[in-house]
């Protein structure tokens, strides 16, 4: 056979010459064994500080159980979306459960949570409307917000002032939709939700929040950031993702029944993507009966958080304004923070280092995730293995 001899890339690929000269291109890391609290990679046992697998369901013996037992049943996949013949009943017992566990009157699951965000914004806003996004919103709220017609406001992050400015400056529009991310996955910090709730009601505005990195974290038994300020019935749309704590795949949004009837005729992923297969619906539904079941695994996720973060700071490391277990190192510099994250996987730690245009330019950063699954072993061995390689490269002296 033939080379491939097909032109027109080249300039992508000066692009990427361009990222591998500043020392920002990245490679794919493929694991070799289970996402749990040390992983193998390229043969060598690492202690795992970058998924987002927070208490450790992606393994879950109920879980591992769950999906086998529908993939003996059911098969591999459904054969079609949800609005033709893909709604399976266990489709129906998932959504009926996750919103009994928000608190709300219905939810809808999506194919992931990036989709739930994009599905939900482009549906529901028209050009007669506003949308009031934080600064620091994930990507995924962001691509929502280009699908819409709707004008567009960005207040500073987490700055109460500067939303009531741009509340002030919509009121004119028939709606008014505050989008913020609960946590914030980059700096580990959560919005100020009471504060919101109260310029929103004060203002007559809608709020989206999106739980991908509170659900199973924040409130009771992980209900997620509106719950974990006591504010159930005062925010109208929650969207998250059933692939970070929750341990498997797919999206929801959890709100009214106006609401989702109006999405399943309207939220254009929803629509038009395959619905989730068996396995996966499953053993989202044994997760949340596991987030209900085992509230030690929380429990256990805040105290190794507490034991980590007072660990990076007392070694002299800037950590933020991180209140969760996502607890960055700021470095600063770009290539700096990925040297410093590929000399921890030499070293014996694996945490990502995160760059432009993930996070601003000059807050390159490498970030950690604890999970329930660590030791206090793991945890202390992690913190020398960071100390001793930040040392080596004079992030810290």
């Amino acid at each position: 056979m033939g080379g491939f001899t097909v032109k027109g890339f080249e300039y992508l690929q000066a692009e990427l010459d361009e990222m591998k000269e500043e020392g920002t291109f990245r490679t794919l890391v493929p694991l070799e064994s289970d996402q749990g609290s040390r992983v193998t990679i390229g043969g060598k046992e690492l202690i795992q500080l970058s998924s987002n697998n927070y208490l450790g369901l992606t393994s879950h013996p109920r879980l591992r159980q769950a999906a086998l037992k529908s993939v003996e049943k059911y098969g591999a996949g459904t054969g079609s979306v949800r609005t033709i013949a893909g709604t399976f009943s266990m489709h129906e017992e998932l959504e009926e459960k996750l919103a009994k566990f928000k608190h709300t009157e219905a939810s809808l699951v999506f194919q992931s949570g990036f989709t739930t965000n994009q599905g939900v914004l482009s549906a529901i806003l028209t050009k007669d409307d506003v949308v009031i996004s934080d600064a620091l919103n994930h990507a995924s709220i962001i691509d929502g917000i280009r699908l819409t017609k709707a004008a567009r406001k960005v207040y500073n992050h987490v700055d109460m002032e500067d939303l009531e400015r741009a509340l002030k400056e919509s009121k004119d529009y028939r709606v008014r939709l505050i989008v913020t991310d609960g946590v914030f996955s980059m700096d580990g910090n959560i919005a100020p939700l009471p504060e919101i709730v109260e310029l929103a009601e004060k203002y007559d505005a809608l709020i989206m929040v999106d739980d991908a990195h509170a659900s199973g974290v924040l409130g009771e038994n992980g209900r997620g950031t509106v719950n974990h300020f006591g504010l159930d019935g005062r925010v109208h749309i929650q969207v998250g993702t059933l692939s970070k704590a929750i341990g498997v795949l797919g999206g929801y949004v959890a709100s009214t029944r106006t609401l989702i009837d109006y999405l399943i005729h309207k939220g254009r992923p929803f629509l038009f993507s395959t619905s989730h297969p068996p396995a996966v619906t499953e053993a989202c539904i044994e997760a949340i009966d596991v987030l209900l079941e085992e509230p030690e695994l929380i429990e256990k996720l805040w105290d190794n958080t507490e034991f980590f973060k007072k660990g990076l700071v007392e070694l002299g490391f800037q950590t933020g304004n991180s209140e969760t277990p996502i607890t960055p190192i700021i470095v600063g510099d770009e290539a700096l923070s990925h040297q410093f994250s590929d000399l921890l996987r030499k070293n014996g730690v694996f945490a990502q280092g995160i760059a432009f245009p993930t996070v601003s330019r000059g807050q390159a950063r490498v970030r950690t995730i604890v999970t329930a699954e660590h030791s206090k072993e793991d945890l202390q061995e992690a913190l020398n293995i960071i100390e001793k390689t930040a040392k080596e490269l004079n992030i810290i002296s």
